[in-house]
């Protein structure tokens, strides 16, 4: 079962793209969007970067940082970010295989991958927006924005 509005976001420290150390007990203080996706280099999952690349300064801007997650090792994102220009810490929940967006309650254990979840988490570590999509279903992110306006106000 995912996290609903109002429960406290399970910490996670997670290797980004280039093997550094990023937890979300050193981001507390400011809101996190946490973006779980199944694969790097999938069509869907690119498309909703590249959309949350091109419109990084909409959540920049409101102070919240963005975090994309996937069970992807850290070399494939380093190649996935270089090539779409990616301009957020990509996170490999690799090892233990999925074991944070399990936390999440967004792990498919079937496919061995995170679905479509997204969580804006406050500056005091509870979640603010929680939305799931499953696998082939891509994400509006006009509900992320609505919530980032708030959060920010």
């Amino acid at each position: 079962m995912s996290l609903s509005v109002g429960d406290v976001a399970p910490e996670f420290s997670l290797p980004d793209q280039d093997r550094q150390v990023v937890s979300l007990a050193e981001l507390r203080g400011r809101p996190v969007l946490v973006v779980f996706y199944p694969f790097a280099f999938s069509g869907i999952c690119t498309g909703e970067l590249c959309q949350l690349r091109d419109e990084l300064a909409t959540y920049t801007d409101a102070g919240v940082t963005v975090v994309a997650i996937s069970t992807d090792p850290v070399f494939s994102l380093k190649a996935f970010k270089a090539q779409e220009g990616l301009e957020f810490p990509l996170l490999s929940d690799f090892w233990p295989h999925g074991a944070t967006a399990q936390a999440y309650g967004v792990f498919n254990d079937k496919a061995g991958m995170a679905v479509r979840g997204t969580f804006l988490v406050d500056a005091e570590g509870r979640v603010a927006f929680a939305e799931v999509n499953q696998p082939g279903d891509a994400r509006e992110q006009s509900g992320w924005k609505d919530a980032v306006a708030k959060i920010a106000a």
